[in-house]
């Protein structure tokens, strides 16, 4: 994007941005970096990758800490940006402390946040055990908007930066055999949506990413692999998603929906009546073995 053209965008978004001295004195020195939850694979590598490419220092955070090392010695290899590491679970008590540490050790603050860290469950919900439904639940809604409102206000008080949650185009329409994952991201679309609403004209970015089906292991690890969606609807690439994404994510876009059709589906998820899509979707959803339920 021409300079000229930047500029003009982010006299735009900051234009009922004022500037507070006394608060932006605190971040006099240090470094932005892009935090990215869910970091160590799939679309929040790629989005890591983007972001990195671009110039933006970047922090990944992720439970296991040899897929986190590959995925920053890979992104270092790429690029020239600073690439930090951070082993945490987002849903323990002190997560958001465990970043802010690494980030003060690092001279930096986040000035993006990338909320990819998600889990699915596949099958009636009758049969999820409790503790993964409420896994499920601290990691891709609780943990996400706990991120979200800690980080956002200092990003308001300097106009600048902003967030991207990965949400799914399952987002937009009940999803029988995996109630709770399409929940969770009806959650985060709406979530998104709103707060970029309340935060237009502050210089923050609110936007959400809203893939279809996407060739990761996601699907495999919670049970779904053979479901029939796996079949009938082609996947995209973690790459490609994340292009489309990071695009969004630079012109502001409050919600990206990928590829040639999925933005009709989204549409069409959203005005046809739910006694039509709803049964379509459980039965595209509809597990055909006995696999693994979560991821």
């Amino acid at each position: 994007m021409a300079n000229p053209m930047h500029a003009l965008l982010q006299a735009w978004r900051r234009r009922w941005w004022q500037p507070d001295p006394a608060a932006l004195e605190a971040f006099a020195g240090l470094t932005p970096m892009t935090v990215v939850t869910g970091g160590s694979e799939g679309i929040g590598l790629e989005l890591a990758r983007r972001f990195a490419a671009a110039g933006h220092d970047v922090m990944l955070v992720a439970r296991r800490a040899e897929p986190l090392r590959q995925a920053a010695h890979g992104l270092r290899a790429e690029s020239k940006a600073t690439v930090v590491v951070v082993p945490a679970d987002v849903t323990a008590p002190d997560a958001i402390a465990t970043i802010e540490a690494a980030l003060a050790a690092h001279g930096a603050y986040a000035d993006v946040l990338v909320n990819s860290a998600g889990m699915g469950l596949s099958g009636p919900f009758h049969a999820h055990p409790p503790d993964d439904v409420v896994r499920l639940i601290d990691l891709n809604v609780r943990a996400l908007s706990l991120l979200t409102r800690h980080f956002l206000p200092g990003m308001r008080q300097r106009g600048r930066g902003g967030i991207l949650n990965v949400a799914s185009l399952g987002g937009y329409a009940p999803g029988p055999n995996q109630a709770a994952y399409y929940a969770s991201k009806a959650y985060v679309l709406s979530l998104t949506e709103a707060v970029a609403a309340e935060t237009a004209g502050e210089g923050v970015r609110v936007c959400a990413l809203a893939p279809g089906p996407v060739n990761t292991a996601f699907h495999a690890r919670m049970g779904a692999e053979k479901a029939f969606y796996r079949l009938l609807v082609p996947p995209a690439s973690a790459q490609s998603v994340a292009r489309a994404g990071y695009r969004g994510f630079v012109l502001g876009l409050r919600v990206t929906v990928p590829g040639l059709f999925n933005p009709l589906l989204a549409l069409a998820m959203r005005i046809m009546p739910h006694r039509i899509v709803i049964p379509i979707i459980g039965w595209l959803l509809r597990p055909r073995e006995d696999e693994r339920r979560n991821v």
